[in-house]
């Protein structure tokens, strides 16, 4: 298969395996988002949901946020690691969305990476799911994957994202990125498939027999 026809193939049978695409992280508005994935850094979806119900019931906005110290943040988030840098952050960015967007979370790209704590991927994630605006979000999984099924070399994480942005239809990009993240955790993971044992690896690659050796 030539690249363009496997990345028709992917987008396809994933939208058969993964009809729906539920948020892994769990939230009730654009602020509980973005501080979710903040904290996912580094750390697994489901520590995420198990951290996140206690924060919240404290502040579930920048207003209410700012309320709490470092300290308290940090005795909170302390199980999803990097502490206290990411309690630093969620009290910082607190400060900025009060002063400069009303509290409210910017649905503006540049404005989201300008807060601390907040990359690219961050603001990505929440462009896409808290705005429904077109974004492709790369982590782990979507940067094996793009490596395994040659769709990128995986030069580096944003050359993935311009790569895949290329092949994808724009209106298929929130939904795709879930779809690969949820068979990357499913299928082809990184101990469960080495590019020759799940299904879209061995139908995309049917003569494939050594391990795929992935770039970080």
């Amino acid at each position: 298969m030539l690249k363009q026809e496997r990345a028709d193939y992917i987008c396809h049978r994933l939208a058969e395996l993964y009809p729906e695409t539920p948020v892994p992280l769990d939230h009730t508005n654009p602020f509980t988002l973005l501080i979710a994935v903040l904290l996912s850094a580094q750390c697994t979806d489901a520590r995420v949901n198990l951290v996140t119900p206690a924060l919240f019931r404290q502040a579930d906005s920048a207003r209410k946020m700012v309320r709490l110290s470092v300290e308290e943040i940090d005795d909170i988030v302390r199980p999803c690691g990097l502490a206290p840098r990411k309690a630093t952050a969620i009290r910082g960015l607190s400060e900025i969305l009060l002063r400069k967007h009303g509290g409210e979370v910017p649905a503006d790209l540049e404005a989201l990476e300008e807060l601390p704590g907040v990359g690219h991927k961050t603001a990505s994630v929440v462009m896409a799911q808290a705005f429904g605006e077109p974004a492709f979000p790369v982590d782990t999984h979507i940067h094996r994957l793009a490596q395994r099924w040659k769709l990128s070399n995986g030069h580096s994480v944003q050359r993935t994202e311009l790569d895949l942005k290329k092949l994808f239809p724009r209106d298929s990009w929130n939904q795709l990125h879930l779809r690969i993240i949820f068979y990357g955790r499913e299928h082809c993971s990184a101990r469960g498939c080495d590019g020759t044992k799940c299904e879209i690896c061995r139908t995309l690659f049917p003569r494939r027999r050594n391990p795929v050796k992935i770039k970080k």
